[in-house]
C-alpha cells in the first residue's frame, strides 16, 4: 500500500511538471528535427516579401556597395544569434518562455513572454496582410481589377486565414519534415533563382558599374542600416527555442542546431535583401516591389510560391506565440491556443491598415536585442540550464535589461552614427556574462530542483 501511495504521488508529480509544455523540457524521444530539418525551416522562414522590402528601403538611403556590406554583415550576425539561442534551445530542450524563466525569474519572465505574444500577434496579421494584398496583385494581373474589390480583400484573408487554420490544427513536426524540408524548400528555391536570374540580367543590361556604383542620399548611415539588416534575424529570436528543442540531442544534434539555423537563415536573409536591392534599383521610380516582382518573366507564378511559402513565415509566429501562450495560461494546450490566435490574427488583418515597416522593426529590436544579449550572456557559457531553480525575479538580469532598452533608444537618438544593436548587445551580454551566478551554484539549483 506505501508503494502504491508513492507511485501515485510520484505520478502527480510528473503530471504537474508536465502540464506546462513550454516550461518543461522536451524528452529525447520526442526530438527529431536534424541538420537538414533546421536548415530547411529556417531558409524557408528566411524568405519573405517583407526581407525582400526592407531591401528595397536600403540603397536609396545607403547606396548599392553600403547596402550589400550591410546586408552580408548584418545578416551573419543576426543569424548567428539565432544559431546561439538555437543551441541553447536544443541543449536544454526548453522553449523560448523556458529560457525566459530560466533568466529572468519565473515572475518577471512572465513581462518578456507576454510582449512576446503581442509582437506575434503583429507579424502574424502582417503576414496576412502581404499575403492578401500579394495574391489580389496576382488576380489582378491574371483576371483584371475586379479582383481588387474590397470584397475580394475580405475574402482573401479569410481563406489564408482558414489555411492558417488548418494547418495549426496538424502537427508542426509534421509540417516541417514533411513539407517544408520535401516540397517547399525546393519550390521556393527556384523561385527564387528565376528572379534573380530576371533581374540580374536587366541589370546587366542597364549597366552593373552605375549600379554598383550608385550613391546614397544620406538619410541613413551605415551602422544604421546595419541596425535595419539586423532587426529582421533579432524578431525571430523570440522563437527560434520553440523550434530548435526538437533537435536531436547529444554533440551532433546541438552542432546541426546551430549551423543549420545559422546556414539556413543567414542565405535566405542574404538572398532575399539582395533581391529586394536588385528589384528597386531596374524598376521605374514609384513602382511597388509586388508589381515589380510581377512584371517580371514568369513572375506570377514565382510570386505565387513565394506567397505560399510567406504562409510558413505566419505559421511560425503562431505557433510560438501559442507555446508563449500556453507557458502563461496551460490549462489550454499549445494547440488550441494556436487555433484562437489564428482566428484573432485573421480579424485583425481585416481591420488594421499595413504600417511603415522600418519604426515597427527598429522598435522590436530595442527590447529583443538586450533581452537575448542578457539569455545568451547567462545562459550560453555551457551550463545546465535550469526552470525548477529560478527565483522569482531576477533582479540583476531584470536590470541589465531595461538599461539595455534605454540604451538602445539613447544611441539611436544621440549617437546614431554608431548604430544601436551591436553596442547594445555587446554591452548587455558582457553585463550578463560577468553577472552570471557560478557553475557551482547553477549546479546546486539544478540539484534542489531535481530533489
Amino acid at each position: 500500500m506505501a508503494q502504491d501511495d508513492n507511485n501515485n504521488v510520484r505520478s502527480s508529480n510528473a503530471g504537474s511538471a508536465s502540464s506546462n509544455e513550454a516550461l518543461t523540457p522536451l524528452p529525447a524521444s520526442r526530438r527529431v528535427f536534424g541538420w537538414h530539418d533546421h536548415a530547411a525551416l529556417w531558409f524557408s522562414l528566411g524568405v519573405g516579401l517583407l526581407v525582400m522590402q526592407i531591401g528595397a528601403y536600403l540603397v536609396p538611403a545607403v547606396g548599392t556597395r553600403d547596402a550589400a556590406i550591410a546586408i552580408v554583415l548584418g545578416s551573419c550576425l543576426g543569424a548567428g544569434l539565432l544559431a546561439w539561442t538555437a543551441r541553447l534551445g536544443c541543449e536544454s530542450g526548453l522553449a523560448s518562455a523556458g529560457l525566459m524563466h530560466a533568466t529572468y525569474g519565473s515572475a518577471f519572465a512572465r513581462l518578456p513572454v507576454l510582449l512576446n505574444i503581442v509582437q506575434l500577434v503583429g507579424w502574424t496579421t502582417f503576414e496576412l496582410v502581404v499575403m492578401r494584398e500579394g495574391t489580389q496583385a496576382i488576380g489582378q494581373a491574371a483576371f483584371g481589377p475586379s479582383i481588387g474589390s474590397a470584397w475580394g480583400g475580405v475574402l482573401t484573408t479569410l481563406l489564408w486565414g482558414a489555411v492558417l487554420l488548418a494547418l495549426l490544427a496538424g502537427s508542426m513536426v509534421k509540417l516541417v519534415r514533411r513539407f517544408v524540408s520535401r516540397f517547399g524548400l525546393p519550390l521556393v528555391v527556384l523561385s527564387l533563382l528565376w528572379l534573380s536570374w530576371q533581374f540580374a540580367t536587366r541589370l546587366h543590361a542597364k549597366g552593373l558599374d552605375a549600379f554598383w556604383a550608385r550613391p546614397g542620399d544620406g538619410s541613413m548611415g551605415m551602422f544604421g542600416a546595419l541596425d535595419l539588416v539586423i532587426a529582421m534575424p533579432v524578431s525571430w529570436l523570440p522563437l527560434v527555442a520553440d523550434y530548435a528543442r526538437h533537435g536531436k540531442r547529444g554533440t551532433g544534434g546541438l552542432g546541426s542546431a546551430f549551423s543549420g539555423t545559422w546556414l539556413g537563415y543567414a542565405l535566405a536573409n542574404i538572398w532575399c535583401y539582395a533581391l529586394g536591392v536588385m528589384v528597386v534599383s531596374v524598376a521605374e521610380p514609384g513602382t511597388e516591389l509586388v508589381t515589380a516582382l510581377l512584371l517580371a518573366q514568369g513572375g506570377l507564378l514565382a510570386l505565387g510560391l513565394i506567397l505560399i511559402d510567406e504562409l510558413d513565415n505566419a505559421y511560425g509566429d503562431v505557433y510560438s506565440g501559442s507555446v508563449s501562450t500556453h507557458s502563461l495560461l496551460p490549462r489550454w494546450s499549445v494547440k488550441r491556443w494556436g487555433l484562437l490566435l489564428a482566428a484573432l490574427c485573421t480579424a485583425f488583418a481585416l481591420v488594421l491598415p499595413m504600417h511603415t515597416l522600418e519604426p515597427f522593426l527598429l522598435l522590436l529590436s530595442s527590447v529583443f536585442v538586450p533581452l537575448y544579449g542578457v539569455i545568451i550572456g547567462r545562459l550560453g557559457s555551457g551550463q545546465s540550464v535550469s526552470v525548477g531553480g529560478a527565483r522569482k525575479i531576477d533582479f540583476g538580469a531584470a536590470l541589465i535589461w531595461i538599461a539595455g532598452i534605454a540604451a538602445y533608444h539613447a544611441l539611436a537618438k544621440w549617437a546614431p552614427q554608431f548604430g544601436s544593436a551591436l553596442p547594445t548587445l555587446a554591452a548587455t551580454f558582457a553585463l550578463a556574462w560577468l553577472s552570471r551566478p557560478s557553475a557551482r551554484s547553477g549546479a546546486s539549483a539544478l540539484a534542489q530542483s531535481r530533489g
